[in-house]
C-alpha cells in the first residue's frame, strides 16, 4: 500500500474506486472482475472466454490493475519470460501477496509452473509466484514438437472428458495433502501423470483450454470467484453487525 494511500484517510470521505491493495469490494457478484496477467502468452484467448462466462475481463500489467481484480488468470506462454517481465514491471512481489492474501488464481501450463511452490528441470534460481503446494516439472511431455491433444477426465467438471492441448506442457510430479487432484493423463507413456490441479481458491492446469473451444474450466473459475466474493461478502457483513 503507498503512501498517498494512508495519508488520504485523514479527513473527509475517502475516495471510492481507488484501488490500494487487493481486497474485496462490494461489487456485482455475478459479473466479477477477473484479470489476465498480460505480460506474454495467450492474453486475448482467456479474455475472450472469460468474457462469455460472464465476467468482466481486464488485462493486467501493473500492481495497480492487479489491485483492481477479484480474480486472475496466468495465461499460457513462456514462463521464465514472465517471470522476469513481472519482476521487472514491479508485478512479482504484489502478486504474491495478493495470491497470499486469497486471490482466486487460475494457472494454464506456463501459469501452472508461476503457480507451484517447487519446480524441477528450471533454469537455477527462476522464481515463481507459488501459492500451490506442489512440484511442477518444466517441460516434462518434451519439446514443441512433441505438443500433443488428449481426452482428460476432470473431476468436478460435468459433462465428459475434456479435449486438452498439451504444448511444452509441465506436469505436477507430487502434489501435498491439502492439493485436490482433479485430471490426469490416461495411456500413454505419461499414464497417471497429474496434469490439473486445485487448491482452495487456486486451479492450474498442464493444458489450455483457453484454444479448444471448451469453456468448462473458464466456468470453473468464475464459479470460484463468484463464490468467494460472496463468501467476503457474507464475512463483511457480519463483522458489520457485530459493530453496530
Amino acid at each position: 500500500m503507498g503512501d498517498g494511500a494512508h495519508r488520504s484517510g485523514g479527513r473527509g470521505r475517502p475516495r471510492r474506486g481507488v484501488p490500494v491493495a487487493w481486497a474485496v469490494v462490494p461489487r456485482d457478484q455475478l459479473r466479477p472482475v477477473i484479470g489476465v496477467l498480460a505480460l506474454q502468452g495467450d492474453v486475448r484467448e482467456h479474455l475472450e472466454v472469460l468474457r462469455d462466462q460472464g465476467a468482466q475481463a481486464v488485462r493486467v500489467r501493473r500492481p495497480e490493475e492487479l489491485a483492481a481484480v477479484d480474480g486472475l488468470v496466468l495465461p499460457g506462454g513462456e514462463s521464465t519470460t514472465m517471470a522476469k517481465l513481472a519482476d521487472r514491471f514491479g508485478l512479482l512481489e504484489p502478486l504474491r501477496a495478493a495470491v497470499r492474501g486469497g486471490l482466486p488464481a487460475y494457472g494454464s501450463c506456463a501459469g501452472m509452473i508461476l503457480l507451484a511452490d517447487r519446480l524441477l528441470d528450471a533454469p537455477p534460481g527462476q522464481p515463481t509466484i507459488g501459492g500451490l503446494d506442489v512440484t511442477v516439472r518444466r517441460n516434462a511431455f518434451g519439446r514443441q514438437v512433441d505438443s500433443f491433444e488428449s481426452e482428460i477426465a476432470l473431476d468436478g467438471v460435468a459433462g465428459g472428458p475434456l479435449h486438452a492441448v498439451f504444448i511444452r506442457a509441465p506436469w505436477v510430479e507430487e502434489a501435498g495433502a491439502d492439493v485436490e487432484v482433479l485430471g490426469r493423463v490416461v495411456g500413454g507413456p505419461a499414464d497417471g501423470r497429474i496434469v490439473a490441479v486445485r487448491q482452495g481458491s487456486l486451479v492450474a492446469t498442464s493444458f489450455h483450454p483457453e484454444l479448444t473451444g471448451d469453456r468448462r474450466v473458464h466456468a470453473l473459475f468464475v464459479d470460484i470467484v463468484r463464490r468467494t466474493l460472496a463468501q467476503r461478502a457474507g464475512a463483511s457483513a457480519g463483522n458489520e453487525e457485530d459493530n453496530a
